[in-house]
């Protein structure tokens, strides 16, 4: 079983979007998948109850329930988990690290997003932990995109897959959809494929025992 945990210390980076949309891209791809729902405004959850469909499932818990809630996934047959934590640093966000075997990062391409991004960066590290910024709301082009990209680079793996700032994000969201389900030939669709089998290869190798060239 594969966790795999979204944080970031600062809200608004698009962190629950980025974990609903990639939960519900593996579930289209045939994993069996849990989200668990650590963020104190239960964004996951409000979207989990506007949705249709059963899968994937989703629980609210809080940091202290998390073991149990994993070793209850695994026992039930989830191959992976994905954790949407709170948008600052507290106990929640540290636990869901620890679990993860996999951290993703998103950060805007913005002077506060790049300020709060150091001491995430600073805590995953100190954990021990394998991760990877995901520049995320962007605009389509422009030098910032650059200037962000090797800022953070400087901290650690960037993913290459950027995450445009696009109405159909929210607008799956207000439907209970991922944005694979809203417009599935969408441009928002296609970063969302294109980031989840990058994921994909990275659990793959961390899988492999291949952690040194995980990057």
């Amino acid at each position: 079983m594969h966790v795999i945990s979204f944080v970031t210390q600062k809200g608004g980076s698009g962190k629950s979007t980025l974990a609903i949309s990639c939960a519900v891209r593996a579930t289209e791809l045939g994993q069996r998948v849990l989200m668990l729902d650590m963020d104190p405004q239960g964004t996951a959850e409000f979207w989990y109850q506007d949705r249709d469909a059963v899968h994937p499932r989703l629980a609210r818990i809080h940091s202290g329930q998390l073991a149990t809630a994993l070793d209850g996934a695994r026992k039930q047959g989830f191959n992976t988990v994905i954790i949407d934590t709170p948008g600052r640093d507290e106990p929640a966000t540290a636990a869901a690290i620890r679990a993860a075997d996999f951290v993703l990062i998103p950060c805007r391409p913005t002077p506060g997003d790049m300020k709060a991004t150091p001491p995430t960066a600073a805590t995953v590290a100190r954990l021990g932990k394998k991760a990877a910024f995901v520049l995320s709301q962007t605009p389509p082009r422009g030098p910032r995109l650059k200037e962000a990209e090797t800022g953070l680079s400087m901290l650690g793996m960037v993913c290459p897959v950027r995450i445009v700032h696009r109405t159909a994000y929210q607008d799956a969201q207000g439907a209970g959809l991922g944005v694979t389900e809203f417009e599935p030939d969408g441009k928002a669709a296609r970063e969302i494929g294109a980031l989840w089998d990058w994921i994909t290869n990275k659990m793959e190798k961390l899988s492999d025992g291949q952690e040194a060239n995980v990057a």
